[in-house]
């Protein structure tokens, strides 16, 4: 990606945001964040220039967004230009803020709290979206979520676009019940920091290594057998048939309750 306009120095070395969040706020409007570095023109591995400063950096920031746009169409298909807005706060992440000044007034912006902040919002979701877990096959699903009135209007608004020609690509019907959005909340810089994956292997290696002290072993000792195999599905007797159809018919019944409870919430 690169961070620019035309005929501005750093136009022609690469401008790589390593970590970025976008936040919908309740006003409509797109709260992003990013954590942008600079490389040389051949890209990560390259370094930048001796001139290509900080502020230069920051600068090149500032000349982006007030000057990119992108042109869409409303629904009416009348044109609908989206661009950054005037409030912009640029900081360098240092080691720690400025002397005798609060991360507030301070021009430098601590890395501990970038940490923290990417932290928050990687598990800020998991308490304000209380949306189903699979995919909502119909608008008359969603009038049936035991959900807020501001997810479901989301939702039928990710619904109703999704019928139209114009937004078929976005899949938007199939990712209603993520409000729309199907990408990854967060997206970074592979050259620049660890990926997923590897931390999922990490991890995994540290639990091996935990079992293994365990069971007081050495992993060559140890033969795993991962090959399985299905050999019947259902229930053995009738016995375990009635009880499975009485533990569904009593979720089903807790559902219409919540569902009658929800509506009742609504009319008042």
């Amino acid at each position: 990606m690169r961070v620019g306009v035309e005929g501005h120095p750093l136009e022609r070395l690469a401008i790589a945001p390593t970590r970025k969040v976008a936040e919908y706020q309740r006003r409509g409007m797109v709260h992003f964040h990013a954590a942008v570095r600079l490389d040389g023109a051949a890209g990560a591995e390259a370094a930048p220039p001796r001139w290509a400063s900080k502020e230069v950096l920051a600068e090149a920031i500032r000349a982006a967004a007030a000057s990119v746009s992108v042109t869409t169409a409303r629904k009416d298909g009348s044109g609908l230009v989206l661009e950054f807005g005037r409030q912009l706060d640029v900081r360098d992440i240092a080691g720690s803020a400025d002397a005798g000044q609060t991360e507030e007034d301070s021009a430098r912006v601590a890395a501990e709290r970038v940490a923290s902040y990417v932290a928050k919002y990687a598990t800020k979701s998991t308490g304000t979206h209380d949306g189903p877990d699979r995919r909502i096959r119909s608008a008359a699903d969603i009038e049936e979520l035991p959900i807020s009135a501001h997810h479901k209007a989301m939702m039928r608004t990710a619904w109703e676009l999704g019928g139209l020609e114009a937004f078929a690509e976005l899949n938007l019907r199939r990712w209603a019940y993520m409000l729309g959005f199907r990408g990854h909340f967060l997206t970074k810089s592979r050259a620049w920091s660890t990926t997923l994956g590897e931390l999922r292997a990490i991890r995994s290696r540290y639990r091996l290594a935990e079992i293994l002290a365990e069971l007081e072993t050495t992993e060559e000792a140890v033969l795993v057998v991962n090959d399985w195999e299905a050999v019947g599905f259902g229930h053995d007797n009738d016995a375990e048939r009635e009880v499975a159809q009485a533990i569904a018919e009593a979720m089903i019944q807790s559902r219409q309750s919540k569902r009658d409870a929800h509506r009742q919430d609504d009319k008042r």
